[in-house]
């Protein structure tokens, strides 16, 4: 009973209560009971885990052990800013998110880290507070259009959830026109002013053009448009030939049968697959990665570039690549019938996947096929073409590999990936989805068997020493209450999700994307599947991948367009050759940087898809088609178009036949007079209302 009286208070810290109020909380309405609290909460006082306020009242005492384990009241963390000017943040040390209302969220922005001042916590509600300082801003500069006044103007943004417009006096408009698409720093924001103040850095030109549209893109997620002349000059100073001396010095895979499998329009090729059979059911399958770490020294310009923009991003019908194109394209590149130098990871491997031996070295090698995904799914399916045997050989081996891999735990997400056919000015002819399949599967087997190998090679305890600092691709836990909330939800779609174990957790997962494979809801069902989980992101922390089942993992198959794997190859090779560990103190902010890059890289890319999606639907205005509800909130639901994924807003405005309301729980609005429902997964008939390609926005209405 007196735990149960202390958890009053440290329920609620910024809270004082008297023996009486925390009697009403506790329903005790008694003589005697009430007696009892108050003795308990002198003893609490003498103990030390209480205090006296000054109304003559107690509260949770700052000083004590209990309320030092258990009541938090501050925390720091990351911004994620919503539409309508609420946001969450989510905390450092990855715990639950906290929600910032409309009212408390300061001047903070999108992606900012800040400091949270937590409330007490209400029975049935999530984490709330108040953000109290910003430790970092995340964005210095803003992408939109320029509305000028007489006397002053504006930035509109094109990111929808940048709750604000920019304040721009005319002296800092640097020759920026109304209607023009322009870059603006935030220069100041006084405490008392609702707009931050602004200066006009670039202007990129009129909107809708597609280079002044994917340059936009760039500048939002503050990505450089150019490589600096020393990087290039670096860069163009390799000779195209590989010196004899340093061939000397590597394992020579040239006469053994190598190819490459890459998308069709691929320009760079990180790696390469070679088989040679050993007799009795063996074989030696090398993964031979393009070895950036000979070209590129730590300290070089072109490393410096490398390390600030940590990732290649791929956008629609443009690559921005993370090495100069003379590396990225050419030396660095896998290209059928060239030498090319590599750091490997030869296996010694049967069909089944077991392995006897393991090697990691540099190698030279030279690609006798460049082969398309798409021409060795069709040596897979139908058993014949060029290389045949070599190609159901390793199709077999990787099959193997990812059987064994969901044995222990693995889950299976494949989600679709939304491809453009452009005409000569970049502009949407066509949308189609591409889909992993086998062909995909077995590049990304060997990737897999490679990343986890090597971590597993340097990261595994021997003879009782610490294992080296090493960059691990880390993936945690899942938050146990989004578990249970989409179980609740699968459950009252007919399906079931076992929470009991990890393994059974993967098990459930499976078993349930297979059930849902072709039917309307599959899609819905993956998406808030993958919401569910952890980001994984880099570190020198090794904590595992709960993703992939792996204790350990990293990142070493792409160097050419990941930093992180550089990072890897150079620290390899060094602990190879009995090189001391590196800091941890000094790589962990690397690897913080890779992740937030990689981050910005997956929004450039999101937001270069969505555009393209409504530049395609621009002249479908006022035509009709098949879709599903992929979404539902307090605004509307929202469709996406079979086919294409093109997805857009039917506003409740619009919906004139009823009054609907949102039942958040089961992902639904109801109409309250018809008792019309409209849920995820729902085929419906959409017609297009709207495009506003500036903010990438598409709005429908049902048909």
């Amino acid at each position: 009973f007196t735990r149960t009286v202390l958890d009053v208070f440290l329920s609620n810290p910024q809270s004082a209560f008297n023996y009486k109020q925390v009697a009403a909380r506790l329903m005790i309405r008694d003589r005697a009971g009430k007696d009892m609290v108050s003795l308990i909460i002198g003893q609490l006082y003498k103990s030390g885990e209480l205090a006296v306020s000054k109304r003559g009242k107690y509260q949770a005492n700052r000083e004590s052990p209990a309320y030092a384990k258990e009541v938090k009241t501050t925390l720091t963390g990351t911004v994620d800013m919503k539409r309508g000017g609420k946001a969450y943040v989510i905390p450092d040390d990855r715990s639950e998110d906290v929600f910032i209302g409309p009212a408390n969220t300061g001047h903070a922005l999108h992606g900012d880290k800040v400091k949270v001042f937590l409330f007490p916590l209400r029975k049935g509600h999530k984490r709330e507070g108040e953000i109290t300082e910003i430790v970092r801003r995340n964005k210095k500069q803003f992408v939109g259009i320029i509305e000028t006044s007489k006397n002053f103007a504006f930035l509109r943004p094109d990111n929808a959830i940048m709750p604000v417009d920019i304040f721009i006096p005319h002296s800092k408009l640097n020759g920026a026109r109304n209607g023009q698409k322009v870059v603006v720093a935030i220069t100041d924001w006084p405490e008392q002013s609702a707009n931050p103040f602004g200066e006009v850095t670039a202007v990129l030109g009129k909107p809708g053009e597609n280079q002044v549209e994917m340059q936009s893109i760039l500048a939002e997620i503050e990505f450089p448009l150019s490589f600096p002349a020393a990087a290039e000059k670096a860069a163009a100073a390799f000779p195209a030939a590989i010196p004899e001396q340093e061939l000397k010095k590597r394992r020579d895979f040239r006469s053994i049968f190598t190819i490459t499998i890459d998308p069709e329009d691929a320009k760079d090729f990180d790696d390469a697959l070679s088989l040679r059979p050993l007799g009795e059911g063996w074989y030696e399958v090398g993964v031979h990665i393009a070895d950036v770490s000979y070209f590129v020294q730590p300290g070089s310009a072109i490393d410096a570039e490398a390390f600030e923009r940590g990732t290649s991003v791929y956008m629609v019908g443009r690559t921005i690549p993370m090495l100069p194109e003379r590396l990225s394209n050419g030396l660095c590149s896998r290209k059928q019938g060239e030498d090319r130098l590599c750091f490997s990871a030869v296996f010694e491997i049967d069909e089944k996947g077991k392995i006897r031996s393991e090697w990691f070295g540099k190698t030279v090698i030279c690609s006798n096929r460049r082969f398309a995904y798409e021409e060795v799914q069709a040596v897979i399916e139908n058993g014949k073409g060029e290389f045949v045997e070599e190609i159901g050989i390793l199709n077999r081996i990787a099959t193997a590999l990812r059987e064994e891999r969901f044995r222990r735990g693995s889950f299976n997400f494949e989600t679709q990936e939304v491809r453009f056919r452009l005409d000569d000015q970049g502009k949407p002819l066509s949308i189609y989805i591409r889909e992993m399949k086998d062909a995909n599967k077995l590049i990304e087997d060997f990737m897999l068997l490679a990343n986890r190998r090597v971590a597993e090679f340097i990261g595994r305890k021997t003879d009782g020493r610490p294992p080296k600092t090493f960059v691990y691709r880390v993936h945690d836990e899942p938050n146990p209450e989004k578990l249970e909330n989409f179980s609740q939800f699968v459950g009252r779609l007919g399906y079931k999700v076992k929470l009991n174990s990890k393994k059974s957790l993967a098990d459930s997962f499976n078993r349930l994307f297979e059930m849902i494979k072709g039917t309307g809801t599959e899609n819905m069902i993956e998406t808030i599947a993958i919401r569910t989980m952890s980001k994984a992101y880099y570190s020198t922390h090794n904590i595992g991948h709960y993703g992939l089942a792996f204790e350990h993992y990293s990142h070493f198959t792409s160097p050419i367009r990941r930093y992180p794997d550089l990072m890897t190859h150079r620290l390899l090779f060094s602990y190879l050759n009995n090189g001391p560990s590196v800091s941890q103190e000094e790589y962990e902010p690397m690897c913080e940087h890779a992740s937030e890059m990689e981050r910005r890289a997956t929004e450039a890319e999101r937001m270069s898809v969505k555009y393209k999606q409504a530049e395609y639907m621009l002249d479908k205005i006022g035509q009709q088609f098949d879709a599903r509800v992929s979404g539902v909130g307090k605004w509307g639901i929202f469709a996406e178009i079979t086919g294409t994924k093109c997805e857009g807003m039917i506003r409740l405005r619009d919906m004139e036949d009823d009054y609907y309301y949102l039942d958040e729980e089961n992902y639904q609005i109801i109409g309250q007079r018809h008792g019309n429902r409209f849920k995820l997964g729902d085929s419906i008939r959409i017609r297009v209302k709207r495009i506003d390609l500036a903010r990438k926005q598409m709005d429908y209405d049902l048909v």
